[in-house]
């Protein structure tokens, strides 16, 4: 049975400070080098940085469909320790992305996390399950973030060494 997409988070730690994990996460232009499922990102409206309220494009990549744009909104921006956005699309509801810094012994333990804050319609999973193949969405994400995590980990503990 397939289950609802709701929530979901991961976590991993990082050898390395948040001061140095957060300018990764906070440069969304640099999601494509992290996130399998993003193809492309730029700031829009002459936006060079995250601040609330600022736009970027991201170019989405999933399945064997074509990529797809959409506009998130920064919404939170705490340096160097959380981030969100929210990315809205007509039939694919309302995702809520956040990173999470918090410093530990030996680095920073960096959380993803996605919250579900206006549903995907009917119309829009017959899209993304018939056009893009994708049967398991939340399972599609939650690999999505530990790849996305992982990939961060390496560049972080490059990045500081």
């Amino acid at each position: 049975m397939k289950q609802a997409l709701d929530t979901d988070e991961v976590s991993l730690v990082v050898a390395a400070p948040p001061e140095a994990v957060w300018p990764l996460v906070a440069d969304v232009t640099r999601m494509p080098e992290l996130s399998p499922l993003i193809a492309r990102v730029e700031w829009l409206d002459g936006a060079t940085e995250a601040a609330v309220g600022a736009r970027f494009k991201a170019v989405n990549t999933v399945g064997r469909g074509p990529d797809w744009s959409n506009r998130p909104v920064i919404t939170v921006v705490d340096a160097p320790r959380e981030i969100a956005w929210e990315r809205s699309e007509p039939f694919a509801g309302t995702l809520e992305w956040r990173y999470r810094l918090d410093p530990v012994d030996g680095g920073t333990r960096v959380t993803e996390s996605y919250r579900v804050v206006r549903p995907v319609t009917r119309l829009g999973w017959f899209v993304i399950g018939t056009l893009y193949g994708v049967k398991d969405d939340r399972a599609l994400l939650r690999q999505g973030m530990l790849d996305t995590l992982e990939r961060l980990r390496e560049l972080a503990e490059q990045t500081s060494a």
